[in-house]
């Protein structure tokens, strides 16, 4: 993976690592069939977060089910801002790589059909037995609830962008091109 707008700059991201990871946390989630990743800017998640969810404001994660046109096996896109998982990875002290890592798995859960803001703490739950599995950090839709509890104590967080991922739905909407990077 790399950032497409900058090929040869520093904002590399090493992708053997992730690449591995993805196929791996693809056959521990339950989903088979080619994931499609974009590391994206916040400008351009804020875009399809606008364009695809009514929410203007940039988020960490965002997963795509697959349209289904029978010629790919095609599990779902995944869009990710680097610089929220750059910024997150800062302030919980480890690595960008392990941040990536923490929000593809979120990714390949809601693209697996799991959805936390409806499903009891399911999703919650299976996150954290396989974040385990995987020696991940704490995820996601723990860091929301800490962040929540946080501000309930007047506690600083410990994220200064909170994580706001979903599934996308699009209800009539295409979906959209993200290009293919190979993971």
């Amino acid at each position: 993976m790399t950032d497409p707008d900058h090929p040869a700059s520093s904002s590399q991201i090493k992708t053997a690592g992730l690449q591995r990871f993805l196929r791996a946390a693809q056959r521990m989630v339950g989903i088979s069939g080619e994931v499609n990743v974009l590391v994206a800017s916040s400008a351009q998640m804020r875009r399809l977060n606008r364009n695809f969810r009514g929410k203007d404001k940039p988020t960490d994660v965002l997963s795509f089910p697959p349209a289904h046109n029978g010629k790919v096996k095609l599990a779902g896109d995944i869009a990710i801002s680097k610089e929220i998982a750059r910024r997150n990875a800062k302030s919980l002290g480890h690595s960008l790589e392990t941040e990536l890592k923490v929000l593809l798995l979120h990714g390949l859960l809601h693209l697996a059909g799991h959805d936390h803001e409806s499903d009891q703490g399911e999703m919650a739950a299976l996150e954290q037995k396989l974040r385990a599995k995987m020696k991940l950090p704490t995820g996601l839709i723990e860091r929301s609830r800490l962040s929540v509890v946080s501000v309930r104590n007047n506690i600083p967080s410990p994220s200064s962008v909170p994580s706001v991922s979903a599934v996308v739905n699009p209800a009539g909407r295409g979906r959209p091109a993200l290009r293919k990077l190979s993971c």
